[in-house]
């Protein structure tokens, strides 16, 4: 609701935020004998006939398969209310603009306003057939999958809740993740430093079984036996059954590596709403991570809403793209010189330049680019703006295009006090699960680059409320001529219409995961 604020006012922030009865009576007196005369052909039933059986079984076999062909009318793990609140992260209510006054434009609250979440809620009702198959599955002491995970922070989140699903395909025990060593990092975290462990197993006590260690009445196969080259993707859970089911019979230990991407973006529903149970419910940062990410969200939003940028401005990411920095010449040669030294790093599509590349959308947006779309979107100069990612190709410089722009520019390194990350110093994956907080609780999300981290957070926020979440058109905003900035603008606007985090269908195209897209199989009208 608008109001109009005391002139003079300085603009403010608030936060929005019918069954069958039936008997045999008795007669209330006894009958006298000459009025009471049995009859040899018709039975003495006071108020059941039997037209009314039948017209009663009749009933009871029509809701009877009603009710089995709708499961999710009497099936369900939890209420949508109580499934809110078991959600392991969720986020401050976004800010509110107050318009009104004379310093507050209609495009600057434009930019700020959340979209319209068209009532969409959680909803994980799953069939009958999946919770009778529970009731087996949770007991499992005899079979154990036992899954390596890599990459950075967000990959393996992914790769964790690919683990819990092939573990629920296999009906098997899972053993908790292990987190391998991260080389590019050197990050040697372990599941239990960056994720709550109890929390993880008893949100999913009625999914599968998650044990902390395969027991000793079992054998761990050698390295050599871990399979993960072998492993192709889009896999179903027939393919995964056939592959898979015999060996882990047999050896009662089945050992996988390597499961990013793997399964089909289109798995039975059931499937589906696990994956959402998993990433949105089971996989909670420990308590002190929580904290101090809590502690740096405030700090950045400082009482009023902000905006969180996740930059991919990083060398690997440079070097892995195929696409040029942009900071000039020497950046470039020493780019294209790392990658000719390693071209294995390079992400398919090997006879395309990098202007061919970036007009297919495949490159990250640089600070320069970022700069003009908030600007063009409507955000105002003197704007709270957060940098999340790696330390950037090329330091400062790299920077510079969005710190002129917004003098307010802030990070995790900039807000930190006392010390605070000093013990996070070697721990990648920590560094960027505070990253993970801040950019969940920002009013305003916008990546430079899709990746996990930003597929990640865009359904996250989704799923909380849809919070507003930019998806750049990298594509069409390479193809852009750059004339006058009111053009420029207006052309920016339209072109990102409907990309600022409104529901949108998963099925509407192929290849989408439901962890970025949850509706509308794990949330619901």
């Amino acid at each position: 609701m608008v109001k109009n604020l005391p002139k003079g006012t300085s603009p403010k922030y608030t936060t929005p935020f019918h069954y069958y009865v039936f008997s045999i009576s008795k007669p209330s007196s006894p009958p006298n004998s000459s009025s009471f005369k049995p009859s040899r052909n018709k039975p003495v039933i006071n108020t059941i006939t039997t037209t009314n059986l039948i017209t009663l079984l009749l009933f009871i076999l029509f809701l009877l398969s009603f009710l089995l062909s709708h499961p999710s009318i009497f099936i369900s793990n939890t209420s949508t209310s109580a499934l809110q609140n078991t959600i392991s992260m969720v986020p401050r209510p976004p800010y509110a603009l107050i318009l009104g006054n004379v310093n507050v434009s209609q495009q600057e609250m434009e930019f700020w306003r959340q979209p319209d979440g068209l009532g969409y809620k959680p909803c994980l009702q799953f069939s009958i057939g999946y919770r009778r198959a529970s009731a087996k599955i949770v007991k499992e002491r005899r079979r154990f999958l036992v899954v390596k995970v890599s990459g950075g922070l967000n990959q393996q989140r992914n790769q964790i809740v690919d683990a819990v699903v092939f573990a629920r395909i296999l009906g098997a025990a899972l053993v908790l993740p292990i987190l391998k060593f991260n080389v590019i990092w050197q990050d040697n975290s372990e599941f239990s430093d960056i994720f709550d462990v109890d929390h993880f197993i008893r949100t999913l006590h009625s999914d599968i079984r998650i044990v902390s260690r395969v027991p000793p009445t079992h054998k761990i196969p050698r390295p050599s036996s871990t399979i993960h080259s072998s492993i192709p993707s889009n896999l179903s859970p027939l393919w995964i059954r056939s592959r898979f089911l015999k060996q882990l019979d047999e050896d009662g230990v089945l050992v996988l590596e390597g499961l990013e991407s793997k399964l089909s973006k289109d798995l039975p529903l059931d499937l589906q709403k696990l994956r959402c149970k998993v990433a949105f419910h089971a996989l909670k940062f420990i308590r002190p991570i929580l904290e101090l990410g809590k502690k740096l969200a405030e700090r950045a939003g400082n009482g009023g809403p902000y905006i969180a940028l996740h930059l991919r401005l990083e060398e690997d990411v440079w070097i892995r793209t195929g696409c040029s920095p942009g900071l000039g010449q020497p950046y470039d040669d020493l780019v294209a010189q790392r990658r000719t030294a390693r071209p294995d790093l390079l992400t398919g599509k090997l006879n395309m330049t990098h202007h061919h590349r970036k007009l297919s959308g495949l490159c990250p947006l640089n600070t320069k680019t970022l700069t003009m779309v908030l600007r063009a979107l409507g955000a105002e100069r003197d704007a709270r703006v957060y940098w999340a990612g790696g330390k950037p190709l090329g330091g400062e410089l790299a920077l510079k295009a969005l710190k002129d722009e917004f003098p307010k520019l802030m990070s995790k390194y900039t807000l930190a006090v006392d010390g605070e990350l000093e013990i996070y110093e070697n721990k990648s994956s920590v560094l960027a699960a505070l990253d993970y907080i801040v950019a969940l609780n920002s009013d305003v999300f916008v990546p430079s680059h899709g990746g996990n981290m930003g597929l990640a957070m865009m359904g996250h926020r989704a799923y909380v409320g849809h919070r507003k979440s930019v998806r750049p058109n990298k594509r069409g905003l390479a193809a852009m001529e750059i004339e006058e900035e009111a053009e420029f603008g207006e052309m920016v606007r339209r072109m990102h219409k409907g990309l600022m985090g409104e529901p949108e269908l998963r099925t509407r195209k192929t290849g989408r995961d439901v962890i970025a897209f949850p509706v509308p199989e794990c949330m619901c009208r």
